[in-house]
């Protein structure tokens, strides 16, 4: 069988590059929240010898991003980059996030990009969201609970300027009384 032979990717049903353009927005939401103020000295912080460093960890967020656009088009191109420079690494991973979101605006999506987008760098990236969020803890500067279920979160806003938390608490809320 040649390529010519070959059936075409099947298209991704409607809607799902308005739930992909949702979840980015959700991973922006959250990650802008552990990025957004952090303490003098974060980025540098270790945690111990085999682990990432902050701006390591958004360093490798960033090239993500450029994965997914890559895997959005259809493609599997993979590279990594990115500094040791906080502001740099944050900027790239929220534009990389951007043009994540304006190719899923922009184009029909296979079925097997969607589902490369989703177990791949989205599941990676709000991955290591959460592992910014523990070592801000570890760095005394912790991130404040919210209910993320109620947050403004609005489909193609991917950068670092979020709505306010609209429900943070504080303490566990999966905590026993």
């Amino acid at each position: 069988m040649t390529d010519a032979d070959s059936p075409a990717p099947a298209t991704a049903p409607a809607g799902v590059a308005v739930l992909l353009r949702h979840l980015a927005a959700t991973l922006a939401y959250r990650a802008a929240k552990t990025l957004r103020d952090a303490p003098p000295g974060f980025a540098t912080l270790s945690a111990g010898p085999t682990t990432r460093r902050p701006v390591e960890i958004v360093a490798h967020m960033a090239d993500l991003m450029t994965w997914s656009v890559t895997l959005a088009r259809g493609e599997y191109l993979w590279e990594a980059g990115g500094s040791d420079d906080w502001p740099t690494e944050v900027d790239r991973f929220c534009a990389g996030l951007a043009e994540l979101d304006a190719e899923l605006a922009a184009r029909d999506l296979s079925m097997d990009s969607v589902e490369k987008l989703l177990q791949g760098p989205l599941a990676d990236a709000l991955t290591h969201t959460g592992q910014l969020a523990m070592l801000r803890g570890a760095a005394g500067a912790p991130v404040r609970p919210e209910s993320y279920a109620r947050a403004q979160i609005t489909r193609g806003r991917v950068g670092p300027h979020q709505a306010p938390a609209r429900r943070e608490f504080d303490g566990d809320a999966s905590a026993r009384s």
